[in-house]
Parts: structure tokens; sequence; C-alpha cells
């Protein structure tokens, strides 16, 4: 009945994921504000796609779990791909 428990392992620069690795995703809450939330309904592959949305096109700048890097990406976007190819070089290459 309740979400499931997600958490991104790699470090990530991104607005709605914190450096610790939570994640902002209505459709990953029990209540959310935009109705979206999580329901016994759901499947594993809603869960998926809402990532996959996530890291694609769905950026929430209303309220961003990492704050800096929501200043920063809408301030300047060259900067922030730069920070995130930092991050993904630093971080994901393992």
């Amino acid at each position: 009945m309740a979400p499931p428990s997600v958490k991104c392992l790699t470090k990530l620069w991104h607005p709605n994921i914190s450096e610790e690795g939570d994640i902002c995703l209505s459709l990953l809450r029990q209540n959310s504000i935009d109705g979206l939330g999580w329901a016994p309904t759901r499947r594993l592959k809603d869960v998926i796609w809402g990532l996959n949305s996530l890291f694609t096109d769905l950026l929430n700048f209303d309220d961003p779990l990492n704050i800096e890097a929501a200043e920063l990406y809408l301030k300047d976007r060259d900067q922030f791909r730069n920070k995130v190819r930092e991050y993904v070089s630093q971080f994901a290459r393992r």
C-alpha cells in the first residue's frame, strides 16, 4: 500500500535529486499536492517511467530538492551541464 523506497546510489547533480540520493517525484509520495502520488493501483513500470521522465524532461522547479542545482539550471544552462558532466566523471565512472 505504501510507495516504494527509491534512492540514487550514484551522486548526481539534478534539481529533483539530493546529493544524498533522495528523489523528489510525486508518484513516490503517499500524499502529493498534484494528486499524482502513490496509489495501490500503481505498478513498478509507473515508477520506472517516472524516473525516466525525471532524467529526460520532467524537472520540477516549484519544489526542487537541490535548490542550488535548480537555480544554476535556470541561471546558466551551460554551467549546469558542465556541473552534470563533472559529477558523471567523478561519481559515475568506476
